[in-house]
């Protein structure tokens, strides 16, 4: 075999062999501290990184904003726009203030009713999750309430009751009638669960 043949077999090897190595590496590295965004992708292709990291940085707002995605969904979510944008087998870091697989979120409270453990208009960290134990304090969607931040009183399979840490009763007369007026009691199921508040 001449020299030219072997050569080229051996090139032809290399190139392979590259691609091989190449072949799966385009990683996209998220970083969240609760409020700010971080993306950066690392990938070979001529993908425009600046359309695509914009992209996943709208999608991690609304994630953050949605009781329905947990972390495995929105890893998902972010490979769903990586490939719109041809980029088919990307692995997904995403790190945090909290630690690595985990969504901050900040939160405000708004109004008294988990007095005296938290003000009103008081920044609370927020973890992402469905993970909830008896004492957590979480924020929660209700039906009945709307958007809630409240103690973990009962943990009953998917079914959670809440309820307010402040228990003074006040009473108030509206069009001649007396109401009685107290925190909140109430039971959601662990979908509506937004997260864990972790610091306050």
């Amino acid at each position: 075999m001449s020299k030219k043949i072997i050569l080229t077999i051996i090139l032809l090897i290399l190139t392979v062999f590259a691609g091989i190595i190449f072949l799966g590496h385009d990683s996209v590295d998220i970083y969240i501290d609760g409020e700010n965004i971080t993306v950066e992708t690392k990938s070979l292709s001529t993908v425009n990184k600046k359309h695509l990291n914009k992209d996943i940085t709208n999608y991690t707002l609304e994630v953050m904003n949605d009781t329905a995605i947990d972390i495995d969904a929105y890893k998902t979510g972010v490979k769903d726009i990586c490939m719109y944008y041809g980029l088919d087998n990307v692995e997904v870091n995403l790190d945090s203030s909290i630690g690595p697989n985990q969504i901050p979120v900040i939160v405000t409270v708004d109004g008294t009713s988990m007095l005296p453990t938290l003000k009103d208009g008081q920044d609370v960290l927020l973890n992402k999750t469905h993970n909830v134990n008896v004492g957590d304090i979480v924020v929660a969607d209700s039906d009945q309430y709307g958007g809630i931040i409240k103690r973990v009183d009962q943990v009953n399979g998917d079914d959670i009751h809440l309820v307010s840490d402040n228990k003074e009763v006040s009473y108030e007369i509206i069009n001649n009638k007396i109401y009685e007026i107290k925190g909140v009691s109430t039971w959601v199921d662990i979908s509506d669960i937004n997260g864990v508040v972790i610091d306050y």
